[in-house]
């Protein structure tokens, strides 16, 4: 299964246009998915829509190939959801927050807690399960937040903009262990850094505007690129040669 918006249109107030409108998106059901497109794009809109915490005006959010739509509990415990901020608590361990998290999506309490210490070593925070989340650095946060969906066995996993605010180790790390969880655990992480698209990114889509310009493998998103562009830079000049194209229109 995978997550499906169908037709969807979503506004945060009635009488502005839409963000979206008669949206039709289908996360792929494996692999690591890359959402690409400048602020106001539509991503994190996209993102809170599959993630369940807003509801569509129109059209509907749901596990394609099943009954399960996002306003149901038994949704909500399949998607995890790493929001740009991790909310966590100051006053929790890393291991307390993982367990916790996991416990309200139905772990019972000895699960949760024992699931908690095996999703923070597998995210390499092992040595940090004691440690307030409080003294962690952003890069450890967002490991934390990706140990909490190991934690439930989530079906689909959401980051949006996750390196946001990291340095280039803290971005290293993080795509490594991005790397991992991705070979098991179908991933859609939003960016507008066209740095974030790793060459280990199996999909590409591109937003703007509420529309999608772009949706396939990675290697057909950098065929777009200029033939004289650089190894280096090929993945920036495929995302200027799709907005220039969509500008033109």
């Amino acid at each position: 299964m995978t997550l499906l918006l169908d037709r969807v249109t979503f506004s945060y107030h009635r009488w502005i246009r839409p963000v979206l409108n008669r949206f039709t998106y289908e996360v792929p059901g494996e692999g690591l998915t890359i959402l690409l497109g400048p602020n106001g794009a539509g991503k994190s809109t996209t993102m809170a829509l599959l993630a369940g915490t807003v509801e569509p005006r129109s059209g509907k959010v749901l596990f394609s190939g099943s009954g399960l739509v996002s306003t149901s509990r038994e949704y909500r415990r399949h998607v995890a959801w790493l929001p740009q901020r991790v909310p966590t608590s100051r006053q929790l361990s890393a291991r307390e927050y993982v367990a916790y998290v996991a416990w309200l999506k139905g772990e019972n309490r000895s699960a949760a807690w024992e699931r908690a210490g095996t999703a923070l070593d597998q995210v390499g925070l092992a040595e940090q399960t004691g440690r307030k989340t409080a003294k962690l650095s952003g890069g450890q946060l967002r490991r934390v937040g990706i140990a909490c969906a190991l934690a439930h066995d989530a079906r689909v996993i959401l980051l949006d903009e996750p390196t946001a605010g990291l340095d280039p180790h803290q971005r290293t790390v993080f795509r490594e262990v991005l790397r991992e969880v991705a070979a098991k655990t179908p991933v859609l992480m939003s960016t507008h850094d066209i740095a974030d698209l790793a060459d280990e990114a199996d999909t590409v889509t591109l937003m703007d505007s509420g529309r999608v310009l772009h949706h396939g493998g990675t290697q057909s998103f950098l065929d777009h690129a200029h033939d004289d562009a650089v190894p280096a830079r090929r993945a920036e000049s495929a995302y200027s040669v799709l907005m220039r194209l969509d500008g033109s229109r």
